[in-house]
């Protein structure tokens, strides 16, 4: 299920950049170089970005690529940083419920009415499905992390480590000029 997970993410990941890379290039092209364009080019850009981000913060989260405010919780022996994890992801399970729940009351109203696009004849809440879908994904991942926390497998969520990164880049350029 987990692997099924990982794959289909960056899968959708990887092909949403890949249409709005295109998309966008051949309207370019198209405006500056002849004058003309597609009418529904920047609705749709709009939509699969917002879908590349919330697909995209749902593998941040797996991956460890979200900037980490962690200065605070690192001051904590191993108990405390898993117990502030803990605090964390309980916080952010409750959010993500009420977002689920909003989501789904906004889409069953959009759906009841029947509204359309403006640029693109799609039905509404067919196009904003993400909020189910990408809350629903970030959803599992905190339940993953709150899960590796109770368990010992982690202490808290993985970060990227800006610093730490940029100090071995500049160690393995000095290492490369000499």
């Amino acid at each position: 299920m987990i692997r099924f997970l990982n794959r289909a993410e960056e899968a959708i990941i990887s092909l949403l950049l890949l249409a709005t890379t295109i998309l966008v290039f051949i309207d370019v092209v198209m405006r500056f170089g002849f004058g003309t364009g597609f009418m529904w080019s920047q609705e749709l850009t709009l939509h699969l970005s917002a879908w590349m981000v919330l697909f995209g913060t749902s593998y941040g989260i797996k991956v460890g690529s979200h900037i980490g405010m962690d200065a605070f919780v690192r001051l904590f022996p191993s108990i405390g940083r898993r117990i502030l994890t803990g605090i964390a992801c309980i916080l952010a399970l409750v959010y993500c419920g009420l977002i689920l729940k909003g989501s789904y009351v906004y889409l069953d109203k959009m759906h009841t009415i029947g509204i359309f696009l403006e640029d693109i004849d799609i039905e509404a809440w067919k196009a904003h499905s993400i909020l189910l879908i990408g809350f629903t994904f970030i959803t599992i991942r905190l339940f993953i992390v709150l899960f590796n926390v109770i368990i010992g497998k982690a202490e808290g969520f993985k970060h990227v480590d800006e610093a730490k990164e940029s100090m071995e880049k500049v160690a393995e350029l000095k290492e490369e000029s000499i």
